[in-house]
């Protein structure tokens, strides 16, 4: 019925429908996020529930142990950064003094190049750390809110993980329904290749926060940068984060190490490390991983990140590519859709649709990376 309608009005319905979902997201974020972040997981841990399952280990053991797993890998992230905030803490002394080292630094550099003096400094630093003070204290109620959604966040998914391996026969019957008896081989195809597209993602970006702390918190250690491993943990978590999580690692790699040098060469040298891993990480290690399951266009990588943070904070940000990645796998598989799953992909035409008409058509055409400059 829809086939009849013109043009105008099937954009207009798409565009209302994509406005519909992002204002639901918006509204029930609390709730499905969650369920999203669950979902992933589960997908994760199919092969591991798979293989308990041909050992003949029961349905409901498979799950429980393949969900502990998930809870003794997340147990050793918070061992590891309990242990390393204890280390800063022992530290807070010299911590303390190199601030005050570099503020005083910064202070007569200031104090060289404009007309304000030290006095005007401190009550201008004053000021602002009263004006902080304040803002903290009227945050403080909604930071424990914040926490205690946090710890409502995390009991949730235990329970999501769980129901959705145990009832996932259901889940595929019912998508399954939704279509016609015909475009089932189609169904059943993009399934799949949505779960290897998944696995492959998350497991890719498990491999990378491994070899990346490795690689740059070991080089960090070797050449004497003291919190090395924290930093190389805190970039490699923040480096899944597309473009933007990169650029807040380098500036908390920065902080740290200022705090625990006087000296501006180890920021120098921890700089020159993150640019090399990095160029490993972008160039060599992470294409080989994950680069060629998840073709999407750096343009809706970048707003993916920032919607999802705008939708849902943190775990949206680190959800926008998956999420992103499985609406391209629909929209390929879908007549109606393609051209959004077009606009999402970074394979370009290999010719200007302005000049060649077979460029404008659904059907498949020559392309060329959507890395290349020429």
């Amino acid at each position: 019925m829809t086939n009849n309608l013109p043009l105008t009005v099937k954009r207009s319905i798409e565009l209302l429908g994509l406005m519909a979902i992002v204002a639901v997201m918006v509204i029930g974020r609390d709730i499905i996020m969650p369920v999203l972040m669950a979902f992933f997981i589960s997908i994760m841990l199919l092969p591991v529930y798979r293989f308990l399952k041909r050992k003949k280990m029961p349905e409901t053991l498979a799950i429980i142990l393949s969900i502990l797993l998930v809870a003794l890998f997340v147990a050793l992230i918070v061992w590891f950064f309990s242990n390393q905030i204890g280390m800063l803490v022992k530290d807070f002394p010299q911590i303390k003094e190199n601030v005050t080292q570099h503020i005083n630094s910064l202070s007569d550099w200031i104090s060289r190049i404009t007309h304000y003096d030290d006095n005007q400094q401190k009550a201008f630093i004053k000021t602002k750390s009263d004006d902080l003070m304040n803002m903290g204290t009227s945050l403080a109620g909604g930071a424990a809110v914040t926490l205690s959604g946090i710890f409502v966040f995390i009991g949730l998914l235990p329970i999501y993980i769980y129901l959705m391996l145990f009832y996932k026969d259901i889940l595929l019957r019912f998508i399954f329904m939704w279509f016609k008896t015909d475009d089932h081989p189609k169904v059943k195809e993009a399934i799949y290749e949505t779960e290897s597209i998944i696995k492959s993602y998350l497991i890719g970006l498990l491999i990378q926060i491994t070899y990346m702390t490795i690689l740059l918190g070991g080089i960090l250690m070797l050449i004497g940068i003291k919190h090395a491993l924290l930093i190389g943990v805190i970039f490699a978590i923040l480096n899944l984060i597309p473009y933007v999580g990169a650029l807040i690692g380098n500036l908390i790699g920065v902080l740290l190490t200022l705090t625990s040098s006087q000296e501006l060469w180890p920021v120098i040298t921890v700089l020159g490390v993150i640019a090399f891993v990095q160029f490993l990480d972008n160039n060599i290690l992470m294409p080989r991983i994950v680069g060629s399951k998840v073709k999407i266009n750096a343009l809706f990588a970048i707003l993916g990140v920032f919607i999802g943070g705008s939708i849902a904070g943190i775990s949206g940000m680190f959800l926008a590519l998956p999420i992103v990645a499985v609406l391209k796998v629909v929209f390929d598989r879908t007549e109606s859709f393609k051209q959004w799953g077009v606009l999402l992909g970074d394979e370009r035409p290999a010719k200007s649709p302005m000049t060649f008409p077979n460029f404008r058509k659904k059907k498949p055409v020559a392309t060329k990376s959507g890395i290349e400059g020429k």
